[in-house]
């Protein structure tokens, strides 16, 4: 296999969750970092960044438990993501392919040991847990990390889209293994059971770990499964590809859709577009 080129990126990102029709609170959440081995700093819901000087890192997560529980999971995750990077972290994004997994795999432990801690230590959290699929960017690639049943996609310039993490359900598996189609998966009762995830009483945690070469016109999806309860793929390939004239950005595009088809549950996504090479222009 080829080295991937490292060749800084301008990516253009946008982000939204919403609670739906249903809910009352919202237990998904979102995140879009910059970073280096110095310094983390939140970034807007939206804007546009470079690879160059620092890494960008996106995720989407979904929280289980009762009560508020899956709500305060969701954000612990994004929270300790944010405090869990460490220095080898970004060395193994830019270029070190030994031990990317390790580093990925430790991130994921630590997330679902201090989750475990926390229902184990009060009643009211028990239970609780978090789907967590998170993608960092490096000049030329992006590497990704997945537990549950958010979802990443990839779209390559050159057209289609791709699911590029598992569902960790056993729908998903039947799906995968074309035992159901889209249709029969997104409607099968079982859908929303899942085999993996972060805290949730889970005794083992074995993250999916993946890695793809990124080029300019390359798009990427994340989303929870609000969104897929109400899109099929090619709908949020079209909404992503071919925004109607004076449309909102694309996350907002896709909410708004995905809550017209469906809003049963909590709907979270952010899309992220690599734009051209170089630097950025501005970030929000």
């Amino acid at each position: 296999m080829e080295p991937f080129k490292k060749i800084p990126l301008t990516l253009r990102w946008s982000g939204l969750t919403n609670c739906g029709r249903v809910r009352k609170n919202n237990e998904d959440a979102f995140l879009c970092l910059r970073f280096d081995a110095r310094e983390v700093q939140y970034l807007g819901r939206y804007g546009e960044a470079s690879t160059a000087p620092a890494d960008l890192l996106f995720a989407v997560c979904d929280g289980l438990g009762g009560a508020r529980a899956g709500e305060f999971a969701s954000r612990t995750a994004v929270d300790k993501i944010t405090r869990l990077l460490p220095k080898s972290f970004k060395q193994s994004a830019q270029g070190l392919r030994v031990g990317v997994g390790d580093v990925l795999t430790e991130l994921f432990d630590e997330i679902h040991r201090v989750l475990t801690d926390l229902a184990a230590g009060d009643p009211d959290c028990a239970g609780m847990g978090t789907t967590l699929s998170l993608g960092w960017f490096t000049p030329g690639r992006m590497v990704f990390a997945h537990i549950g049943d958010s979802r990443i996609y990839y779209l390559p310039a050159s057209g289609g889209m791709k699911q590029l993490t598992q569902d960790d359900t056993h729908v998903g598996w039947l799906f995968r293994n074309g035992k159901i189609n889209e249709r029969e998966a997104r409607s099968h009762p079982g859908r929303v059971s899942l085999q993996k995830a972060l805290g949730a009483g889970y005794q083992f945690v074995d993250p999916q770990i993946g890695m793809v070469a990124v080029e300019p016109g390359d798009a990427f999806f994340f989303c929870t499964d609000g969104v897929v309860d109400g899109l099929f793929d090619s709908q949020i390939e079209d909404l992503i590809r071919s925004p109607d004239p004076g449309a909102p950005d694309a996350a907002e595009r896709i909410v708004q859709a995905a809550l017209a088809q469906s809003g049963r549950d909590n709907t979270t996504v952010i899309v992220v577009e690599a734009v051209r090479h170089g630097f950025a222009a501005s970030d929000e």
